[in-house]
């Protein structure tokens, strides 16, 4: 286990966002963090990432700091918009003290050659979204939490964008995506949290949560309607 929340809850005044949330998170893994818009996925992130206080619950890591262990991307961000994409890679490796090793390597999976010299602030959403996935990759935290990894991309970039994140996890990288569409989901992750109304449905795989849903299909749609 990498990481493990527990209890969890946050409140905004009577909306209670999430309740009681509880799941682990396994090193190496892609988790899919799954739910409709306003089910509490972003929210949780940014528990998990210290940008919001929780009101009750924990995140167990084995005695090491969240901070070292996690780094949180937000969907829809424009980070050093006015500087060229070259700087801003360059910047997180030497900022963050992150993976030099593997600048050029995500530079080409992510196809970001050709707009290096361009300002994050120009691209645009599907190639902001490569650039910021780049980004994340980059930093040293062992596990990375994204929220939408795939909002701005079509078919084949998401099918390129997929394969990488996979080739990273199979590498040692820990992946938490939060993602809207149940579909997209299914082709990447390994185990799935399933959230709706700040409330959790199950965890595990698309095995594990049919079994507990009673449903004999096996796709993940199905599965997440059953419980919810």
């Amino acid at each position: 286990m990498l990481l493990q929340v527990s209890h969890l809850s946050k409140r905004f005044a009577q909306i209670h966002a999430l309740s009681d949330v509880s799941f682990q998170v396994r090193p190496g893994e892609v988790l899919g963090l799954i739910g409709p818009n306003g089910a509490g996925k972003t929210t949780l992130l940014e528990c998990m990432a210290g940008l919001l206080p929780f009101d009750s619950g924990e995140l167990h890591t084995a005695g090491r700091p969240p901070s070292a262990l996690l780094f949180y991307l937000p969907d829809a961000i424009t980070p050093w918009a006015a500087q060229p994409l070259r700087w801003v890679l360059d910047y997180t490796i030497g900022f963050f003290g992150g993976r030099a090793e593997l600048r050029d390597e995500i530079i080409s999976q992510f196809d970001l050659r050709s707009l290096l010299r361009q300002p994050i602030g120009t691209l645009s959403k599907g190639q902001r979204k490569r650039a910021l996935l780049a980004i994340g990759l980059l930093t040293p935290q062992p596990a990375l939490l994204i929220d939408e990894p795939f909002d701005g991309l079509d078919l084949r970039q998401m099918r390129d964008v997929g394969a990488a994140l996979r080739t990273h996890a199979a590498a040692g990288r820990t992946l938490f995506l939060s993602i809207h569409q149940i579909s997209d989901a299914a082709r990447i992750c390994d185990r799935f949290v399933l959230l709706s109304n700040g409330r959790m449905c199950g965890e595990g795989t698309v095995s594990e949560l049919a079994a507990r849903a009673g449903s004999i299909s096996h796709n993940l749609e199905e599965v997440f309607l059953a419980l919810t």
